[in-house]
């Protein structure tokens, strides 16, 4: 599956002013900015095991498409929500627990390059990792 394998954080677009719209305090937006993050996905048909290791955290996901699951963002922000494929692109659609707003994340293979997107509150933000 394209989205197998481990893929290493090279940069990132407009991703403090997202954790900004997020409420992620400068201090900890400023950590995030450089979290070095390492991300590693194994794809069994409808079942993703993710593996994200950071500076600050590791932490394993299991999900299956279409099922919802709960989530802890770095920052302890809770959400609840789930990943579908679109196409040849994982599209997750998570409601915050504290004020049930809608993140939406998107993650594709461009070139050879995991993209993963972020929008909240109008705030769009991207990630672009390298095998």
């Amino acid at each position: 599956m394209a989205f197998n394998g481990t893929w290493k954080i090279d940069r990132s677009e407009n991703y403090e002013k997202f954790m900004e719209a997020m409420g992620v305090n400068m201090m900890k937006r400023k950590l995030g900015a450089h979290d070095n993050l390492k991300i590693t996905i194994q794809q069994d048909g409808n079942k993703f095991t993710v593996k994200e290791s950071s500076n600050f955290r590791t932490v394993d996901i299991e999900f299956t498409l279409g099922v919802n699951f709960e989530y802890s963002l770095a920052d302890g922000t809770e959400l609840t929500g789930s990943w579908n494929m679109e196409g040849n692109k994982l599209v997750g659609t998570f409601n915050r627990k504290d004020n049930g707003k809608v993140l939406t994340a998107y993650r594709e293979i461009i070139g050879d390059e995991l993209v993963q997107t972020y929008l909240y509150e109008g705030v769009e933000a991207k990630r672009f990792f390298k095998r």
